[in-house]
């Protein structure tokens, strides 16, 4: 009987290791190799008797239809997808234990149901009842679904074949899945990889848009390989504090659409909510003027978001002093400090600074930087930005202001709102809203402080 060879395979990068050790060579992860059946290579002579076939080779002025989209009727979510779900597509969506991901799928099942009644969801977490109580508490019982609790991949395939072929497959999640082709416990690299391909292989022989639901790592990257991420076409990450009643569904790959589109949801005792307009939400209640706060006029995707800078500047208690950022790069925050205080004199690098992004949501691009800056100046100096006042810039390291790019988005978006104001970069041009352009920090610190 031939001996069984087996491998220690990384659960985090999929590189595999003849021998256990507490520490995986490759990616540099703790405590990550598990044992797996290796699969036998192939003999000398069967890769030389190996031939393939020949492929039809077109050039680049081919012309093909545009791909079938099925929309779901959830607005947000079909805005992210880039208009509805592809015909024989694979989509990835991870988020955090609790946040809503399977609400937000069986939201879109739902509304796809009622207008054609050819959707399948496969649970493998829950039993059908919990599912059923879900619905219910949506309202969405009525709604054709078909449901089905099943983890082994054979038998959600032969389900499948065995009636109409569904439009829309929602699998529920990749980590429960498993084949009976390997040895290898469920959860593993080898049977998430397995898995997720004969799930995607069906896909693209049958037309059927199949979603998969996963899970997250303490890093914030979906469990298992990464491998998996580029098996599918779109990879979604729903995002969300515990304490905030906002989600945000956010596309980092997207074969089929853009991927800095954001979709935002509101969390409700009868499931989510979509949110129109996210700069009112974001913004909240501004009755009141006080010192450190600035509203950024940012750009997610092709969507205009306004949104609320906090910022404090403190005597510091302790010898070295204290950075806390919430929503922001803390990276970016020391850079926009040493700039304040090299190029303008600002004087803050002694104090504590805390920067905070209102409602939780995390800001990624440049232009943020000029709506900083006045916020922590207007702490430091105890003199608040007028009420209707918006700002964007990038600050490079010269202190100088640059343009940033959709100027006219984001104006448009802030007079929507009733802003009158803007602190802008110089050569910006708009109408309809005054504009105060800033050349540099030290121009921004006088318009400041003759506010």
């Amino acid at each position: 009987m031939a001996r069984v060879q087996t491998a220690y395979v990384c659960q985090s990068c999929g590189s595999a290791h003849p021998k256990w050790s507490g520490r995986c060579d490759d990616c540099g992860a703790w405590n990550s190799l598990v044992e797996e059946q290796a699969a036998p290579p192939a003999g000398a002579s069967a890769r030389r008797t190996a031939r393939g076939r020949a492929i039809a080779l077109e050039t680049l002025a081919s012309v093909s239809a545009a791909p079938e989209r099925r929309m779901t009727g959830v607005d947000e979510f079909d805005r992210v997808t880039g208009g509805g779900l592809v015909a024989g597509s694979a989509l990835l969506l991870g988020g955090d234990p609790g946040v809503g991901k399977s609400t937000l799928i069986l939201q879109a099942l739902a509304a796809y149901a009622r207008k054609k009644p050819s959707v399948v969801y496969v649970s493998g977490e829950e039993a059908l009842d919990q599912v059923r109580l879900r619905a219910a508490r949506m309202g969405l019982s009525q709604a054709p679904v078909q449901l089905g609790s099943a983890t082994c991949v054979e038998d959600i395939l032969a389900t499948v074949a065995s009636g109409p072929v569904p439009d829309i497959l929602a699998v529920d999640s990749i980590q429960t899945l498993w084949t009976s082709a390997l040895d290898a416990a469920p959860g593993t690299i080898a049977q998430v990889r397995t898995a997720t391909h004969d799930l995607v292989r069906y896909a693209k022989a049958s037309g059927t848009a199949v979603i998969f639901v996963g899970h997250v790592t303490k890093d914030g990257q979906i469990a298992g390989p990464k491998a998996v991420e580029h098996l599918v076409d779109a990879v979604l990450y729903f995002e969300g504090e515990r304490g905030h009643h906002f989600r945000i569904l956010r596309a980092v790959k997207n074969r089929f659409g853009a991927t800095d589109e954001i979709g935002v949801f509101e969390m409700t005792g009868s499931g989510l909510e979509e949110v129109h307009n996210p700069s009112a939400l974001f913004l909240g209640d501004r009755s009141g003027l006080s010192p450190g706060t600035a509203v950024f006029a940012g750009i997610e995707g092709t969507r205009p978001l306004l949104s609320e800078i906090q910022a404090l500047v403190a005597p510091s208690s302790y010898g070295s002093p204290r950075r806390a950022v919430v929503g922001w790069d803390a990276g970016r925050l020391a850079m926009i400090l040493a700039v304040l205080d090299a190029r303008a004199g600002l004087g803050v690098s002694g104090r504590d600074i805390y920067l905070n992004v209102a409602g939780g949501l995390k800001i990624a691009e440049p232009a943020a930087d000029l709506a900083a800056a006045a916020a922590l100046i207007s702490s430091h100096t105890g003199r608040a930005l007028p009420k209707d006042c918006v700002v964007f810039g990038e600050i490079a390291l010269s202190g100088d202001v640059r343009p940033a790019a959709q100027a006219d988005a984001r104006l448009k978006e802030a007079a929507k709102l009733g802003f009158s104001r803007a602190l802008v970069p110089a050569g910006t041009k708009a109408e309809g809203i005054a504009l105060e352009r800033i050349a540099d920090v030290g121009a921004l610190i006088r318009l400041l402080d003759a506010t």
